[in-house]
């Protein structure tokens, strides 16, 4: 027999407890609901963003769906940002990464978002390339965890950030949007990622609506979401936005919230993608409509298809980027979000460049027309090649026209800018300003005029010359650059982001028109640091990190001048991939960063303008836009 149960007072208030707990707690022990994890999952909305701080150009309508409507949201990050740069410290690379994922954490709480998820890829540098992002984030294995949060999730509606290959749009933006957009329909098709069904316990889910984030595509078709209502607690979207994204200060957001456009952001827009129920123009809440009961109901195609420019038989075939956008749009069927691009190509100034025209098979006997540009030349060659000619001092965009029978096609062309760089027996390595050897070699201008981000007040704020010189083994460049108000904000151990400070960047691609940086060349040259020494980082290319480590052949050297300084490289052919060969040929840009910020602090983002030889938005991360240079 067992002996009596001594009921003491301890365990008697122990059972009064545990029985009064549920009712404390709010909930019921039998309530399903409480106990479910798919409940505890769901969402109303789900964000897929590339980094932490992207969810800056919606920040305001999430805070108005989260503190005005009760809607839960969520946020899916394909990186923690650790290739970004950093304004309050040292640290890059994973350990960025961590603290850019503190900030976001801060900033979501203050913007009402429930939950944060990440697929755990590597924000590897900056690259305006969709095709290598893919590749480096390996494009299934990221699809598939991209699935498994919806179908976790299973949110109601999905917004992300456009796809398209728009010059200056990160690629990583681009995979970010091309992946939602694949998951939109992968995620409700079971014989997708089957095994999230058989061994995690998930099923498919349709998301209801998709989204790009702004307006794109035929025009009058975004949604407007307006933001001019306060919240229950009297403050506006806007500003419950400024203050959460003020916590990426990493980023240089802390003064947001002192932005004049973004105070003055009155309504945020959207472009409907995908839907299973059909989208007026007119609507004002992502949520019309919803809910719409069901696992997987069918999607939605009604929308009207802008008309296209493009002729099937009949097309200059664009760069890689535009023909695989155009193929994705195609098989997505969002022709109605998509952005409409013209066969942009790059053509060297002074040069013969070989472009490729496609005809349909019923048009190959009958002759082409070409209308050329004043002052250019082109010529039909075999298989439909068109060899155009730019003149040497090309410096803007043309139309060329092709037309064959009752067909038309155009292509815009985009000259790049070309030189020889002359061959030296030796140049002398001394900080002499008006050394004969270097003065003799030809200096090529980037006037104020040249600029691909900000503007420059005059050529004394910001201008610059180079020259270039090689001896078979070292390539020589002389930036000499003019600048009102040198600044020198970087400590000796920050030498990275030099986008921050005034600054160059030497830009080297051995393969005369790659699609992007990472089998390049780039450096960012600090002509002073904080200690006032010259140092130097490659930066998102094939070798990235500080000079001494990555590429230790480079020599340096710097000196104030009258209204600037000027900065020598010697930068051994060998580590840019060249081979020094007469006649190699190379893309090459020189950049030069001006901030004016006489009271920078250490490491603060004080770019102002930029500059280049060769400019164009994003043009340092897109080497096909780069001049091209010759070596004799």
């Amino acid at each position: 027999m067992f002996p009596p149960v001594q009921i003491t007072p301890l365990l008697l208030l122990l059972s009064v407890l545990l029985q009064l707990t549920p009712r404390i707690l709010g909930a019921t022990p039998l309530d399903p609901s409480a106990a479910s994890g798919a409940a505890r999952l769901k969402v109303d909305l789900l964000g897929v963003f590339a980094h932490p701080d992207d969810e800056t150009g919606v920040a305001a309508a999430i805070a108005s769906w989260t503190h005005g409507s009760g809607r839960t949201v969520a946020h899916v990050y394909c990186t923690r940002g650790e290739g970004g740069g950093n304004m309050v410290g040292t640290q890059s690379g994973p350990a960025l990464g961590i603290l850019r994922e503190i900030e976001l954490r801060e900033a979501l709480r203050g913007l009402g978002v429930n939950q944060v998820h990440f697929l755990d890829k590597a924000d590897f540098a900056y690259t305006e390339s969709l095709s290598i992002t893919l590749e480096r984030w390996n494009h299934d294995d990221t699809l598939g965890r991209l699935v498994r949060v919806i179908r976790s999730l299973r949110p109601d509606v999905v917004i992300t950030m456009n796809p398209a290959p728009s010059p200056g749009q990160h690629g990583n933006h681009q995979a970010a949007g091309w992946l939602a957009t694949e998951a939109f329909d992968a995620a409700a098709d079971p014989s997708r990622f089957p095994d999230q069904l058989r061994l995690e316990g998930l099923s498919p889910w349709r998301p209801r609506k998709l989204f790009f984030s702004g307006s794109a595509g035929n025009p009058g078709q975004a949604l407007s979401i307006p933001l001019t209502r306060p919240l229950p607690d009297g403050r506006l979207p806007v500003a419950v936005a400024a203050e959460a994204l003020s916590n990426h200060r990493s980023q240089a957001f802390g003064a947001i919230a002192q932005s004049p456009w973004f105070r003055r952001t009155t309504n945020q827009w959207f472009t409907p993608v995908a839907s299973v129920l059909p989208i007026r123009s007119t609507e004002t809440d992502l949520f019309q409509g919803l809910p719409v009961e069901g696992a997987c109901p069918q999607r939605w195609d009604g929308f009207a298809v802008p008309e296209t420019t493009d002729d099937p038989a009949l097309f200059f075939v664009p760069r890689p980027a535009v023909a695989r956008y155009r193929e994705f749009v195609r098989i997505q069927r969002i022709a109605q979000a998509a952005q409409s691009f013209s066969a942009d190509l790059p053509v060297v100034a002074g040069h013969e460049t070989s472009l490729s025209l496609t005809r349909a098979p019923s048009l190959v006997h009958d002759k082409v027309q070409l209308e050329i540009p004043n002052g250019w030349s082109a010529r039909l060659m075999s298989n439909d090649r068109v060899a155009v000619t730019a003149p040497t001092d090309a410096r803007e965009d043309v139309t060329l026209v092709a037309s064959v029978a009752n067909h038309r096609t155009s292509v815009r062309l985009h000259p790049v800018p070309s030189l020889k760089v002359p061959r030296v027996s030796r140049l002398p390595w001394n900080s002499l300003a008006e050394d004969p050897a270097w003065k003799a070699l030809p200096a090529t201008p980037i006037g104020p005029e040249l600029s691909w981000q900000g503007r420059s007040d005059g050529a004394s704020d910001c201008s610059g010359q180079f020259r270039l010189a090689h001896d078979g083994k070292t390539l020589w460049v002389e930036i000499q650059v003019q600048d009102d108000r040198v600044v020198s904000n970087i400590e000796p151990n920050d030498i990275k982001g030099h986008w921050r400070s005034d600054s160059v960047e030497v830009c080297v691609d051995p393969s005369a028109g790659a699609e992007h940086t990472l089998g390049c060349w780039k450096a960012g040259l600090f002509p002073f640091d904080h200690t006032g020494q010259v140092r130097g980082a490659r930066d998102a290319d094939a070798d990235p990190g500080p000079l001494e480590r990555h590429s230790p052949g480079t020599r340096l050297l710097s000196w104030r001048t009258v209204g600037g300084y000027t900065i020598r490289a010697a930068i051994p052919l060998k580590e840019a991939g060249l081979s020094g060969k007469r006649g190699s040929r190379a893309s090459f840009n020189v950049l030069i960063y001006d901030g004016d910020k006489a009271d920078a602090q250490p490491g603060e983002n004080i770019n102002r303008t930029r500059l280049a030889w060769s400019p164009r938005p994003g043009v340092q991360g897109r080497p096909e836009d780069w001049g091209r240079i010759v070596l004799e």
